[in-house]
């Protein structure tokens, strides 16, 4: 980006002065999972719908009504329909501005926006990232309530298990170790890739079979670790789109490494366990994550790139203002938006729940059972084998 100055010809002798004197420290912010492809795109989503909802539409799987042909009977056989849904997904628009006294560049030769400027596409990575992760906790949020809440009247039944039906809501997409460890301290008996094993359970439980070939895993440092220790990190990588990832059990599981919070508040978790449904008794939250469960898709955003000066402030001295803006939609695959349908959501918003059809914060949610209450992404899709994002819980 061009220096903005006062000084008419003096742009590049300014800058080089500021780079002179300053350097810049390295962002250590927890690390994206914007840029890898848990993100993908959906051709289906068409971003310049005129209000701030879109929907997605599909034809349901055919439960096809089989006769048996008769040469006796000659009762008319019966037909087989098909049905269609749709889904709503919602859109997001962030901005991000800054000011300078434009006489401040005189004393400090430094050009105030000049650092904004450089930064820039650090800040919308990291918010896209914050975004994201929202999504991801505000799925498990939903499907925490559908497992052990009472939601639309309905008793919830816990997690996935090996042998639930995928296409009962009233079991959450989630699996729940319960007390134990993501990875089990070794014993004598517990060794090597045992260890990790509710990993492998959680994937079976979840996708039966329709097992994926293999997924992402979100883990923690502190998880990280585990597998370190636990030798199971394997040696051969991974490379896609210039990313490279550490893998186990052979490339089944992607690794990214993040110390990003993934985990649903404990205040939260207190009040989904109020439910009449099964409690949740792990405290902690990885995410198991399918290539392109979420899509991403940009939306064109009217002067993204805005600059304001006041020339009359400060005396006469001016000032000068930088407005970035930027928006997108996230969609999680399989699931409908019902949160707010009349502005642009926080991230926050991502993980609210709804309580008689109002958005709002499960900590201020009235119902002490959750009878009515639902989160804001629900599931659409006919079975749960569809869906790709899953939360598990342990201690």
């Amino acid at each position: 980006m061009t220096a903005v100055t006062n000084i008419t010809g003096a742009t590049n002798f300014v800058l080089q002065e500021a780079i002179g004197a300053y350097t810049d420290e390295a962002y250590t912010n927890a690390k994206k999972l914007v840029g890898t492809a848990l993100v993908g795109s959906n051709p289906n989503i068409d971003t310049s719908t005129e209000t701030y909802m879109g929907q997605v539409r599909w034809f349901k799987p055919i439960g096809a009504t089989i006769n048996v042909a008769s040469i006796s009977d000659s009762t008319d056989g019966s037909t087989t329909t098909y049905t269609s849904d749709f889904l709503k997904y919602i859109k997001s628009v962030r901005t991000f501005g800054a000011k300078k006294v434009n006489l401040q560049q005189v004393v400090t030769q430094v050009d105030g926006l000049a650092k904004i400027g450089r930064d820039f596409g650090e800040i919308q990575a990291q918010d896209e990232h914050d975004a994201i992760l929202a999504v991801l906790k505000g799925v498990a949020m939903s499907e925490a309530l559908n497992g052990c809440a009472a939601g639309s009247g309905a008793t919830g039944l816990g997690g996935q298990t090996f042998t639930n039906d995928p296409t009962d809501k009233k079991y959450g997409f989630y699996v729940d170790l319960g007390s134990a460890k993501n990875i089990v301290d070794a014993t004598a008996t517990v060794q090597g890739a045992a260890r990790a094993e509710g990993f492998l359970q959680a994937i079976g439980m979840a996708w039966k079979d329709y097992e994926p070939e293999y997924a992402y895993l979100v883990t923690s440092p502190q998880t990280m670790a585990s597998l370190r220790s636990a030798n199971l990190v394997d040696q051969t990588t991974v490379t896609e789109a210039n990313v490279t990832f550490n893998t186990i059990f052979g490339g089944k599981f992607r690794l990214i490494q993040t110390r990003a919070a993934q985990g649903i508040a404990s205040a939260d978790l207190t009040k989904l366990n109020t439910g009449a449904g099964v409690d949740i008794v792990g405290t902690q939250t990885s995410f198991v994550v399918l290539p392109g469960s979420i899509a991403m898709e940009a939306l064109t955003v009217p002067d993204p790139v805005e600059i304001y000066r006041n020339a009359a402030a400060y005396k006469g001295g001016g000032t000068t203002e930088i407005w970035h803006r930027w928006g997108y939609v996230l969609a999680p695959a399989g699931y409908d938006w019902v949160g707010s349908t009349d502005k642009f959501p926080s991230n926050a918003e991502y993980g609210y729940a709804v309580e008689g059809g109002t958005p709002k914060a499960l900590s201020t949610v009235a119902s002490g059972t959750l009878a009515s209450t639902v989160g804001t992404w629900a599931r659409k899709s006919t079975s749960a084998l569809s869906l790709g994002i899953l939360p598990i819980f342990h201690s």
